[in-house]
């Protein structure tokens, strides 16, 4: 529909190569959001992973010197602190992992402010290169990590036990837990690989950005719960799953850059991934309970 309404700008291979290059950072933070949700869990802690590990590149290579390499590895480590701060509360404290990690994600956003509180630019040029400034078939680096992973995880889910296993404890912990399935094992590891994945996302976000900001993190929440939950009605309808995720994403943006191209800009983007986060929500329920009833 927006090819035949603005076909010199939207249907061109330029706006295709933003679409995809700027959307990679979304796709990984969907994908890090996917572990815990398929075994039942929510993480709203990812964006503070992602803000935590987008201030330490900024401020830690740009302000103290650090070399980028570890720059980086700080970044991770970032995320297998906040994992296993999620893990200790949700797994042995026994809180719900949705206040757990609300309560983790709005904290380490405030860390991340009070690490360095403004804008940094001039991230070194060896992780711009490798993320923004390098490309595939005219297409950025930053993409065609997100399709890795994207393919990693389908593996995983597809064609491993470890895959079935997490669908089984997302449907019924206590019937996993008796025929055999390491239930807590499972969701403690859902946890901590969702952290560490959403740094991941933060350290390639920084060199998309060629630098980090406190502010910048938090909006990627919604679209990353939209893109999780619609791409369950997608591929395997009632099931949180890569490859749906992977079309969803890239779905709802082309949705958004279409109305902004016809002029609607501003305020389209948050009521668009809102409509879409309650329309996918419900339309993954109801598959859900098409595959059940089957």
């Amino acid at each position: 529909m927006f090819s035949v309404v603005e076909p010199n700008t939207f249907f061109t291979f330029a706006n295709l190569r933003i679409v995809l290059g700027t959307q990679a950072v979304l796709l990984i933070l969907a994908l890090a959001l996917l572990l815990p949700l398929t075994v039942g869990e929510f993480d709203l802690s990812v964006t503070g992973a992602l803000g935590i590990a987008l201030i330490l590149i900024g401020y830690l290579n740009i302000i103290r010197g650090w070399s980028i390499l570890a720059a980086i590895a700080a970044a991770l480590l970032s995320g297998v602190v906040i994992g296993l701060v999620n893990v200790f509360f949700v797994m042995v404290v026994r809180v719900e992992s949705i206040v757990v990690t609300l309560g983790s994600g709005t904290m380490w956003l405030g860390v991340g402010y009070g690490i360095w509180g403004a804008n940094i630019s001039g991230v070194s040029d060896a992780l711009v290169s490798v993320t923004r400034n390098n490309f595939i078939l005219d297409v950025p680096f930053a993409f065609w990590y997100g399709l890795l992973l994207t393919l990693l995880f389908w593996y995983l889910y597809a064609l491993t036990p470890l895959g079935r296993y997490l669908y089984f404890v997302g449907a019924n912990r206590q019937v996993s837990r008796l025929s055999g399935i390491p239930v807590s094992a499972i969701r403690a590891g859902s946890l901590m690989a969702s952290a560490i994945v959403s740094s991941i996302a933060g350290i390639i976000l920084a060199g998309v950005l060629g630098g980090s900001g406190p502010n910048i993190a938090a909006g990627y929440l919604l679209p990353a719960f939209a893109a999780v939950f619609l791409g369950a009605t997608a591929i395997s309808p009632g099931r949180f799953n890569p490859l749906g995720t992977f079309i969803a994403v890239y779905f709802l943006i082309t949705g958004i850059t279409g109305l902004e191209l016809l002029g609607f800009s501003g305020w389209v983007e948050n009521v668009f991934y809102g409509a879409s986060l309650v329309l996918a929500v419900a339309l993954s329920r109801l598959a859900a309970r098409r595959r059940f009833t089957q």
